[in-house]
C-alpha cells in the first residue's frame, strides 16, 4: 500500500514538473520547415506623417479661413502648402496647443521632404 502511494505521488510530482516546465521536449522541426527570422525594424523608426491627410485637417480646423485660399493671410502664409509649414516650424505652436497635433507637426518637421 505504501509503495503504491509513493508511486502515485511520484507520478503526480513528475506530471506537475512537466506542466510547470512546459511539457515534454519540443519536437524537432525539419530544416525545410524552419521559419524565416523576422526582419528587425529600427526601434526609433517612425511612420511618415502625411501632410495632406494628417496635418492639413489640423490647420483647416485651427487656421481657416485666414491661411487658406481666399483668406487675408493666404498670399503670405498659405497653410495648405507643406513648404510654409516647414518654414514656420514650431512657431506654429503659438496657435496649435494640442499635444497630439504638436507631436505630428514635430514629426513632420524632422522627416526628410
Amino acid at each position: 500500500m505504501i509503495f503504491a502511494m509513493r508511486t502515485v505521488l511520484g507520478l503526480v510530482g513528475v506530471g506537475l514538473l512537466l506542466l510547470e516546465s512546459g511539457g515534454l521536449a519540443k519536437p524537432v522541426v525539419p530544416a525545410t520547415e524552419v521559419p524565416e527570422p523576422a526582419v528587425a525594424t529600427a526601434s526609433g523608426a517612425k511612420e511618415r506623417v502625411d501632410f495632406d491627410t494628417q496635418l492639413k485637417p489640423i490647420f483647416q480646423s485651427k487656421c481657416m479661413p485666414c491661411h487658406f485660399s481666399g483668406g487675408q493671410m493666404y498670399d503670405r502664409l498659405p497653410f495648405d502648402k507643406p513648404q510654409t509649414i516647414r518654414k514656420l516650424g514650431t512657431r506654429l505652436f503659438t496657435r496649435i496647443k494640442d499635444e497630439h497635433d504638436r507631436k505630428l507637426i514635430e514629426d513632420f518637421l524632422t522627416q526628410t521632404p
